[in-house]
């Protein structure tokens, strides 16, 4: 497995440049040392989104917490008028206690957040093709994601649709986010902030299969 170390690896193309880049393929793995590991609990009941942006923030330089993030995410009720929030715009009710109705947030306002902090500084890889994830980290850049708590393709059984007034949104409460800072060909490996240690190695396969379920979710440092 290659070692990429934070700083090693100089980034002077765009992602999309580097995409095309025939001598920039895939490697067959890859894993990043000295990406910081940060535990949500048990200040954050639900707030594994910002920590795992907290991580990636830390790791491109920024001196910024998972509390603070959580205190500047943008917001969203969980239900008002008859309709539930959308986790497209805010995170939907109480990041801090399940005690209080909660859901999560999805990739936009963690990525308007975090651009706050880096406005040049960070890549939406969400909708791309599951080997960019890899190819960035392949270049050094660990990368956030949305996937679900249990790391494998969920039933349908375990979605629901809410009503919002965006229109229709599909939910799970497995939602989870991690940050992945490594693979090889079995295993992904992720800074899960509901783990005890860093790099927790998870099925590839079912990696790909969760995170292509939860919208193929993304977010890199800009190379």
């Amino acid at each position: 497995m290659d070692i990429v170390e934070k700083g090693q690896i100089q980034f002077s193309q765009t992602f999309q440049e580097l995409r095309m880049d025939v001598s920039l393929e895939m490697k067959e793995s890859a894993m990043i040392e000295g990406v910081p590991f940060i535990r949500q609990m048990p200040e954050l009941e639900r707030g594994c989104e910002v920590t795992s942006l907290a991580m990636l923030l830390q790791y491109g330089g920024v001196n910024v917490d998972k509390m603070e993030l959580a205190r500047q995410i943008k917001k969203v009720p969980f239900q008002e008028n008859g309709m539930r929030g959308n986790p497209h715009e805010g995170f939907v009710g109480d990041i801090y206690t399940k005690r209080n109705p909660g859901y999560g947030v999805y990739h936009q306002p963690i990525f308007a957040l975090g651009q706050k902090y880096l406005p040049n500084g960070l890549f939406n890889l969400t909708g791309r093709d599951v080997e960019d994830i890899y190819k960035a980290i392949s270049m050094g850049t660990p990368v956030w994601v949305i996937t679900n708590a249990e790391f494998v393709p969920l039933p349908e059984s375990e979605f629901q649709t809410w009503q919002t007034s965006a229109g229709e949104v599909k939910i799970t409460y497995h939602e989870h986010s991690v940050v992945i800072v490594g693979y090889d060909q079995e295993y992904v490996y992720v800074n899960d902030p509901l783990a005890k240690e860093p790099q927790t190695a998870i099925s590839r396969s079912n990696f790909e299969k969760a995170w292509r379920q939860m919208g193929k979710q993304a977010i890199s440092l800009s190379p």
